[in-house]
């Protein structure tokens, strides 16, 4: 006895129809710009990820639109673009907010307070990972490390900083966000929509006065190790394992740029230790 595919539960449908193309002013403004990107690179195909900023730019995500476009222009198939497209988190594959609010849960942000404050978030904006809000400000999502884990736990707007968050900070955060009202980052250009962020990392210049000179700093907490290796800062004192206090003299308060661990404590080795030199490697069995 044989069962019909419907019987079975499986949905043949249709063939997915070709995506609708821009309005030809939105795709003569695309091809002029695409053309601006592509000249950059000896090979046409090396522009795709800008393009696909690009394209991100106009509709504040990824449609297959978008996707059909970069294939054109760059003489690929769609699965081409699709796959890339589809690879990088950055490229947002639905309609988005006007502000992508990621908080850091990984390892060391998560333990500083990361988890609890994108539970918070959820909670506070009534939204789950990657959805958005009703009015349309503000997607929330966890993301993956930033390389800000010196000002832990972190939370970025549109790909600018926001360091040293709590529960409390980040609702205002996003509270301010949706209100209109101006919210700066902690350190970095000024602050605005994806669909502005989007053309910036296609590659086009930030024409908003200021915000290229205020952009690419780091912050103190990342200098520290930079200013010791240059002897700007007091050298670190180490400190030893628990039983060597009494050899070393009494205890006192450490400063911010002393060891604390007693991992960082000189080890015998064969490099530094003469009566235990390094020898050759016996053979199995011997």
């Amino acid at each position: 006895m044989t069962t019909s595919s419907s019987e079975r539960g499986v949905g043949l449908g249709m063939p997915e129809l070709p995506p609708p193309a821009y309005p030809d002013d939105v795709r003569a403004r695309l091809e002029t710009d695409a053309r601006e990107i592509i000249a950059r690179y000896p090979d046409s195909r090396s522009a795709l990820l800008p393009l696909l900023h690009l394209v991100q730019s106009e509709e504040g995500h990824v449609t297959r639109t978008g996707m059909r476009f970069c294939a054109d222009v760059l003489g690929l198939t769609t699965a081409e673009v699709t796959a890339v497209a589809t690879f990088y988190t950055m490229y947002r594959r639905r309609p988005s907010g006007d502000y992508q609010v990621g908080v850091c849960t990984n390892t060391l942000c998560a333990v500083m307070g990361g988890d609890a404050i994108f539970e918070e978030l959820q909670e506070h904006l009534g939204v789950g990972n990657g959805e958005t809000t009703d009015d349309g400000k503000v997607t929330l999502e966890h993301i993956e490390c930033n390389a800000a884990c010196d000002f832990a736990p972190v939370v970025m707007v549109n790909w600018e900083f926001f360091d040293n968050q709590t529960p409390s900070s980040a609702k205002r955060l996003v509270d301010d966000l949706r209100a209109g009202r101006p919210v700066t980052p902690t350190r970095g250009a000024p602050l605005c929509t994806f669909k502005d962020t989007a053309r910036i990392l296609a590659g086009f210049p930030d024409e908003r006065d200021g915000a290229v000179e205020s952009g690419g700093s780091a912050g103190p907490a990342s200098l520290v190790g930079l200013k010791l290796a240059k002897g700007e800062a007091s050298p670190a004192r180490v400190v030893h394992p628990r039983g060597e206090a009494a050899r070393t003299g009494a205890p006192h308060d450490p400063s911010p740029t002393e060891h604390l661990s007693s991992h960082d404590a000189p080890q015998d080795t064969s490099a530094s230790d003469p009566a235990h030199p390094a020898g050759p490697a016996a053979e199995e069995g011997e």
